[in-house]
């Protein structure tokens, strides 16, 4: 794979902002940034889009996907529910010249700054409180109370990883966090 690309991970537990974040990070052009889009096993949620949001595709593509080692990452984030990065996605955004952003879970972004160290910016994103999480969760209104508890135990598992990345982002106020995202590309991919 071409080394010049610079790889930047964004990791945090859902509801933490880091979407937020990945998209306005997208819209600075100078930053030369490209979306590396997810596959999962896991249905489209409200108005997500193939191609665009996920790769969405059935257990048994992505199992076979596994099987071919066609995932740079992947993991099985709840029961039948996967998620991974194609090495092909990689490939296309720095085919285009440009960097890769990610928008993905822990076990993820610490797996691809294993494979490249020296090329991977790991950010964590945390959220001000577990409450606040809740809140955010249940504001998005696309998900069951039992989805929100399960996303809010596991957040607390994630939180536990935080040190282990390059750099901790606390989301308490926005305007904050997105210019500390920025400048923190901004000088990695300057480097």
């Amino acid at each position: 794979m071409n080394k010049k690309g610079k790889l930047i991970v964004f990791s945090a537990p859902s509801g933490s902002g880091k979407t937020t974040i990945v998209r306005y990070l997208l819209g600075k052009e100078e930053l030369n940034l490209d979306f590396s889009i997810s596959a999962t096993s896991r249905p489209p949620r409200g108005h997500e889009k193939d191609g665009v949001d996920y790769y969405f595709m059935s257990l048994k593509e992505f199992k076979q996907h596994i099987k071919d080692d066609d995932f740079l990452e992947w993991e099985e984030v709840y029961r039948d529910n996967f998620y991974g990065t194609l090495k092909k996605e990689v490939e296309r955004i720095w085919a285009l010249g440009k960097h890769v952003v990610f928008d993905i879970d822990v076990v993820g972004g610490l797996d691809i700054k294993k494979i490249y160290p020296e090329n991977t910016l790991a950010v964590f994103v945390k959220p001000p409180s577990i409450e606040e999480l809740k809140i955010r969760l249940k504001k998005r209104k696309t998900e069951t109370p039992e989805k929100i508890s399960m996303r809010v135990a596991k957040a607390s598992i994630e939180l536990a990883t935080a040190p282990q990345f390059d750099h901790i982002i606390e989301n308490n106020e926005l305007s904050i966090a997105l210019e500390e995202a920025y400048d923190l590309v901004k000088e990695f991919i300057e480097k």
